[in-house]
């Protein structure tokens, strides 16, 4: 990254090579023809910090989880691949694990509001004892899940043999008796005792069947279990947008879009109210919270992100509400480009930080932003990912496309980011000093199928602002074979592999991936 310390810069001898993607695989592709439901498409998709599993989303509140399993298949435990002395190629592989339904749908009968089931974020908490835990979200209701392989238990045989029970003469009762009596199967005699009244029935010819009795049993065989630990709920009035652990490993926090409130994970009854930007008066609002984020080391430190372009970090040790920022990241406006469409597009929709913390990202609908902490003049990185729209914003505002919230990621060394597009498209661009990588790629079994013409050096930055590069400006609104983009195909969401160049993404239904 730029300015980053010795083990984030990109080689001194020339810049940096550009990632060539391949595919790697697929679940849940959809045919050709084939109508996806509104109840499969996938809303989150969240790594753990391990990398060794994904967990993804979806908008009938399903989370499904995937476990890595090429290091287990194929190259034995983790600490075998920490004492080889040499680098392993293959590139991860995931499966199927489980999935259970984490949200239904609700109604709240005093504000007359229908909740939806759809899963907003996913987070992943410390793994103890075996076990995952995890957090999702809907609206309005947070829930912490605990999944643990538990033994298999069957029904086995009957005791009781049947081929031998029936059909092979009487069975010897086990109470000895004086009399010569002969038993049948189920313990009765044939011979009827005095005072046996007539107008019982008869029994069948070879006794009445045996009682079954089933024995269950535990088998060697494990399977995974979803358990729902505690549900955080009663605390946003507005849809919650956000939540993000904490590095102490026992608190989080869930933003809506007038506040952000922190919990700790033992304690569902109770929150604290920790950024309020609610006015006296309704009439007075200028902007609204879209993302929070913790920062990935400092247990003390917020970031969270506005409606308005704008990044504030907040430090908890200052006060209990914290209505004063300690930082405030934002960009100067360009004097004479401002636009009916200005405050729209200016909105971010996602933040994150880097791994060491020294730098976010931001995405707002036209560019994505990497910012230094430490330096709150502007951001360090301008990428361009939908300066091609610029000419037809009436239309994506009339068709509400203006309002499309795109994530983004950063890969774990910090070195490259991500953010998607239209035509189940994604970005990808290098960070690091000196490099012009911004490469297009389709969510399909070919990435590389509709690159898009991009230019090869940064261009000019607008504006006086110093350190600043401006790059991947494509001017055009087809790809490279002359196809138009569809707007109606969005690549919201997507992950970058927190240790290996491994990216995850949705598109509609399917969930993609793709390693370099």
């Amino acid at each position: 990254m730029i300015g980053g310390d010795e083990a984030t810069k990109a080689p001194a001898a020339g810049a940096p090579q550009p990632l060539e993607w391949n595919f790697s695989q697929v679940f849940g592709e959809r045919a050709a023809g084939e109508e996806v439901q509104e109840v499969d498409i996938i809303s989150a998709i969240e790594f753990d910090r391990t990398g060794d599993h994904l967990a993804t989303g979806d908008r009938g509140g399903r989370v499904v989880l995937f476990e890595r399993n090429d290091t287990k298949d194929h190259y034995g435990h983790r600490r075998d691949l920490e004492r080889t002395d040499y680098l392993i190629s293959r590139h991860p592989e995931f499966r199927y694990k489980t999935e259970f339904q984490s949200h239904e749908p609700e109604f709240d009968y005093l504000k007359s509001l229908e909740i939806e089931e759809k899963i907003n974020k996913i987070r992943w908490c410390h793994a103890a004892n075996g076990a995952l835990f995890l957090l999702s979200t809907n609206d309005k209701t947070i829930k912490f899940w605990k999944v643990q392989e538990k033994k298999v238990k069957k029904v086995c045989d009957l005791n009781v043999d049947h081929s031998r029970a029936m059909g092979n003469g009487p069975v010897v009762c086990s109470r000895k008796s004086a009399s010569s009596k002969q038993c049948m199967e189920n313990g009765g005699c044939n011979e009827r005792p005095s005072g046996y009244s007539s107008i019982d029935a008869s029994l069948p010819s070879g006794g009445v069947p045996p009682l079954r009795l089933p024995v269950v049993v535990t088998t060697h065989e494990t399977s995974p279990v979803a358990k729902c630990r505690r549900i955080y709920a009663h605390a946003h009035d507005y849809h919650i947008n956000s939540i993000s652990n904490n590095s102490d490993g026992e608190t989080f926090i869930s933003a809506d879009d007038l506040r952000i409130n922190l919990w700790n994970l033992e304690i569902s009854s109770q929150s604290f109210n920790i950024v309020d930007v609610k006015p006296a008066n309704m009439e007075d609002l200028t902007e609204v919270i879209t993302s929070a984020e913790f920062h990935p080391t400092h247990c003390n430190t917020i970031a969270y992100s506005s409606s308005r372009g704008s990044i504030r970090l907040i430090d908890m040790r200052q006060s209990a509400l914290c209505d004063t920022h300690s930082k405030l990241f934002e960009e100067q406006e360009v004097p004479g480009s401002r636009s009916f469409f200005t405050e729209i597009i200016a909105s971010i929709s996602d933040i994150k930080f880097a791994k060491d913390g020294r730098y976010i990202l931001s995405r707002d609908y036209m560019t994505l932003k990497l910012w230094d902490i430490n330096m709150d003049r502007g951001p360090v990185t301008t990428f361009q990912v939908h300066e091609y729209l610029r000419p037809k914003l009436c239309d994506l505002y009339e068709n509400d496309s203006i309002f499309d919230k795109f994530e983004c990621c950063l890969s774990g060394d910090g070195r490259h980011v991500a953010t998607g597009s239209y035509s189940n498209l994604f970005r990808v661009f290098g960070c690091s000093e000196g490099s012009t990588e911004a490469t297009t790629l389709e969510a399909s079994k070919n990435p590389t199928r509709r690159q898009v013409q991009t230019p090869t050096r940064p261009s000019k930055p607008p504006g006086t602002l110093p350190r600043v590069l401006r790059r991947g400006a494509d001017t055009s609104g087809a790809d490279a074979n002359g196809s138009a983009f569809d707007f109606s195909t969005k690549l919201l969401h997507l992950a970058w592999h927190p240790t290996e160049n491994s990216v995850a993404c949705a598109a509609s239904n399917s969930l993609y991936m793709y390693y370099a």
